[in-house]
């Protein structure tokens, strides 16, 4: 007994394989469009706060390989957003006892809910009798 193949079942394989590739070079060409517009998005990330604000040195990086934000003569600052302020804190009074500076948080906030944030770090600053400085920036795109 003699089997044939139709052409049929060819072209069905031909066509999947045409279609896979095609699948495969949209996604391919959908990630790399997604990839370009995050590099060139106008929202700003912590880095860019730092680098546009701090008069210190930027990342200083401690003996157990954390890294400061900003260093500078005289505190050991940490930038975070203002939903993180207790991380901010904790991280602040740290790189203070790593370096021997005065504690710093600069907290990039939303005007909206900047109090609700700053209020929350100066409790904790104050009930607490710490000795850190703060400061806030605006979050804006540019």
């Amino acid at each position: 007994m003699t089997i044939q193949f139709s052409s049929i079942p060819l072209v069905l394989f031909t066509s999947l394989k045409l279609f896979i590739l095609c699948a495969l070079l949209s996604t391919s060409t959908s990630v790399q469009a997604k990839s370009a517009k995050s590099t060139t998005s106008s929202k700003w990330h912590e880095a860019d706060f730092v680098d546009a604000h701090c008069k210190g040195e930027i990342e200083h990086v401690l003996p157990d390989r954390t890294r400061v934000d900003c260093l500078t003569d005289t505190h050991a600052i940490e930038y975070d957003w203002g939903k993180k302020w207790a991380e901010s804190l904790g991280q602040a009074l740290f790189y203070s006892a790593m370096t021997g500076k005065k504690a710093g948080i600069v907290l990039i906030v939303n005007p909206r809910t900047k109090d609700r944030f700053l209020k929350r770090l100066n409790k904790a600053i104050s009930d607490n009798n710490l000795d850190v400085d703060v400061w806030t920036i605006t979050n804006r795109k540019t």
